[in-house]
């Protein structure tokens, strides 16, 4: 992949040239220089260390809730308000990164997003109380916030003939990050002497190395602005986001698909455990739904970009949700691996809405204040549901309710992602 970006970069430098009076010609020898093969490959690697590490910070907490719960005092609701915590810090830290790109740069930001990963990572096994786990939690989730809300940006600025390509590539590189904590966090924490602290520190390796890309686009400013699209300097007329029903279709659908993701990430491995699976092979079913997404993330994007209509795509996988939950609550043991499996595609609809949110605008700053717009509303749309779990489970003493819960949460998902599939702009409508 990496071998065709290259031989395509000077066609892609070309089209995505803003040729706008803020964009002056003065900048050409820079956007040549920041045009190159190996500018194009650091773009890429960065694209996909940065996605390996916007999930290990959750899944790898929930491989070890039960540990985490009996080591600091959780009570059941207590913990489900530890699961609300990642929905809530997208909410609020993701509708800053638009701005935060415009005036550092999307580089910068990221950069800056990866070191506050590392470092809530290394605070939060060890500061001993639930509140201080909770504060640390939040700064690795903020990080993880804005590096969300900007890998869409960074795709359509320097890939906007390949969004199907790119996305799929960095969806992948997600769901195997999901994934590759899920599976190995309670193996290598008993490996690493049993302690869910180091088990959970341990994670902070992975972004400390993500930052590493990202740093010639900080220490060059010109060579940042002088990207693709002038992106980091470039002021883009702020669309009226709000006037665009595709744009709050596409946020609730954002914001339902999530609800039921970090349900999933928060306490499928627990329904398992109190099912009586093993905490190990709990992990290995939650790796399981998680590393579905590898090979579909990659798939899914570039299937919805023929499309003029990605509808029946939502509704096959909110169909797969359906029959994975009926499943989990019917013999959640006897057919354990196959709901796994149809939840793991059932939560693909990330990566798809990801890839809508890059057709749904025609530039890059529309996709910077949809992807603003979408993903902090719809964050902030999913905060109840992993809390509400938490509290039906604590006071009906059993996975029923919690299960039923995210069924019918699916119905509503189906019913907006179809609106938000219409092969429509947020540019067009915003201007009626």
């Amino acid at each position: 992949m990496m071998g065709r970006m290259a031989r395509e970069e000077n066609r892609t430098a070309t089209s995505t040239r803003i040729r706008t009076p803020q964009a002056p010609t003065t900048t050409e020898p820079a956007t040549r220089a920041w045009t190159g093969t190996w500018t194009v490959r650091l773009v890429v690697l960065g694209i996909v260390l940065t996605a390996l590490n916007l999930r290990p910070a959750i899944t790898s907490l929930g491989a070890l809730l039960e540990e985490v719960r009996d080591g600091l005092g959780m009570s059941g609701s207590v913990a489900g308000l530890l699961t609300s915590v990642p929905p809530l810090c997208f909410a609020v830290f993701g509708v800053m990164a638009p701005r935060l790109a415009r005036r550092f740069g999307p580089g910068a930001v990221v950069c800056a997003g990866m070191v506050a990963i590392t470092a809530g990572l290394l605070l939060r096994p060890y500061v001993g109380s639930t509140g201080g786990f909770l504060a640390a939690s939040a700064l690795a989730l903020m990080g993880i916030a804005v590096s969300n809300v900007l890998m869409p940006v960074i795709v359509k600025r320097w890939f906007p003939d390949r969004v199907g390509s790119m996305t799929g590539l960095y969806s992948m590189a997600l769901a195997l990050g999901t994934a590759s904590a899920a599976a190995v966090t309670v193996p290598m924490t008993e490996a690493l002497g049993g302690s869910w602290q180091t088990g959970l520190a341990v994670w902070a390796v992975l972004p400390a190395v993500a930052v590493l890309p990202w740093i010639p686009f900080v220490r060059d400013r010109n060579a940042t602005s002088a990207a693709p699209e002038n992106h980091a300097r470039v002021a883009a007329p702020q669309l009226r986001i709000t006037r665009s029903r595709t744009a709050w279709a596409l946020a609730v659908y954002f914001g339902l698909q999530a609800t039921g993701a970090y349900i999933t990430m928060g306490w499928m491995a627990q329904i398992f455990r109190d099912a009586g699976v093993p905490a190990g092979t709990a992990g290995l079913l939650l790796a399981l739904t998680m590393v579905m997404g590898v090979p579909l993330a990659f798939v899914i994007p570039r299937l919805a970009t023929r499309l003029p209509h990605q509808g029946p795509i939502v509704l096959a996988l909110g169909a797969c949700g359906l029959v994975g939950y009926a499943g989990l609550y019917l013999a959640p043991v006897a057919g354990a691996w196959v709901w796994a499996l149809l939840l793991g595609v059932s939560n693909c609809s990330f990566p798809l809405a990801l890839t809508m949110v890059g057709m749904r605008a025609r530039s890059s700053a529309g996709v910077a204040q949809l992807s603003g717009f979408a993903q902090s509303t719809g964050y902030l749309i999913s905060i109840p549901g992993p809390l509400l779990v938490g509290v039906l489970y604590q006071h009906s003493g059993g996975w029923g309710l919690p299960i039923a819960l995210m069924a019918g949460l699916m119905i509503p998902q189906m019913a907006v992602g179809v609106l938000a599939g219409r092969n429509r702009t947020v540019e067009d409508e915003a201007a009626r």
